[in-house]
């Protein structure tokens, strides 16, 4: 069980099960990572709502390409709510963008991403990841790379990003989600190390499809229940973040709603994954070639 006075405690990432019923009576407490049936959730933003309040903690509904689920959510006055949406890039690679009014995050979808969107909303974007963060940085936003470290190209660690392309990247947001509970252990560790190396905000979510995702990763600080405080915690590096990874039953369960909507979206999907193949083999093999040369070049002077 949680110590909120343990030695464990005083560190910004925890990697354990949350306590929410202990967190929220001195923390303002946000799932800063959920998705609705607008997207490639399960559930309404009234169920999204009740479940939100039962657990006692805000929550920001960050739906593919898509503010619908945000927008209605911003009507309940009665749990804290994020406005926020997923964006997936040209490279298939998402970024988090939250706004500090919810005006903001219309007009940034109406007018800098709709105009680019994809057949279906899980579709990749015309937009690349630079031009996101760019038009994105127009607002008053808090912009987080989700799940940086993952198996496949939705996070931004991935070889469509050379270093001489990635470092000016996460120079440009500010932070990365450190825990998910939707991807492996072994990647939110190389997420926790990342966020500590870049000593930027770092955040959590729970990158919930179902209602029993809500809170399984969580965002506190000790701030107003309130959004502005909230975004600003996160801008001032003053969040911690704990949870835990789905287990394998909830993850099947997960992928099985993703898994629906990818049906719908088969032909980007494979567009996506034959691009990313040849950037794999691409990357792969210039790395195998610096290799050579450094070791051609190296028994050269060596024998010289």
């Amino acid at each position: 069980m949680l110590d909120l006075h343990s030695p464990l405690h005083a560190h910004r990432i925890c990697f354990e099960k949350p306590n929410l019923k202990q967190l929220t009576r001195q923390y303002t407490v946000v799932d800063l990572h959920f998705h609705s049936r607008y997207s490639d959730g399960s559930n309404t933003i009234p169920e999204i709502v009740r479940r939100a309040g039962k657990l006692g903690i805000g929550v920001a509904v960050t739906d593919h390409n898509d503010i619908q689920g945000a927008v209605e959510l911003d009507r309940f006055g009665e749990v804290l709510s994020i406005p926020g949406i997923e964006v997936t890039s040209y490279e298939g690679t998402h970024v988090l963008i939250y706004f500090y009014h919810i005006d903001d995050l219309q007009y940034f979808y109406e007018m800098d991403l709709r105009p680019f969107m994809g057949q279906d909303v899980m579709s990749s974007t015309a937009l690349e990841m630079e031009e996101i963060v760019e038009r994105a940085r127009k607002f008053r936003t808090v912009i987080i790379f989700p799940h940086p470290e993952c198996a496949v190209y939705t996070g931004v660690c991935n070889p469509y990003f050379p270093p001489e392309r990635l470092q000016p990247l996460l120079a440009s947001v500010d932070g990365v989600e450190v825990i998910n509970s939707g991807n492996l252990n072994k990647s939110n560790l190389k997420c926790a190390v990342l966020g500590f190396n870049l000593d930027k905000a770092i955040t959590a979510g729970s990158d919930g499809h179902l209602l029993t995702h809500l809170g399984r990763a969580v965002a506190y600080a000790e701030c107003r229940p309130d959004r502005q405080a909230f975004l600003d915690a996160i801008r001032l590096k003053q969040i911690k973040v704990i949870g835990k990874e789905f287990n394998l039953l909830r993850k099947v369960a997960s992928n099985g709603y993703k898994l629906k909507s990818g049906m719908r979206n088969c032909s980007d999907l494979f567009e996506k994954n034959m691009r990313y193949g040849r950037h794999v083999i691409q990357s792969k093999s210039q790395a195998l070639r610096d290799n050579i040369r450094r070791n051609v070049n190296g028994r050269f002077r060596h024998s010289v």
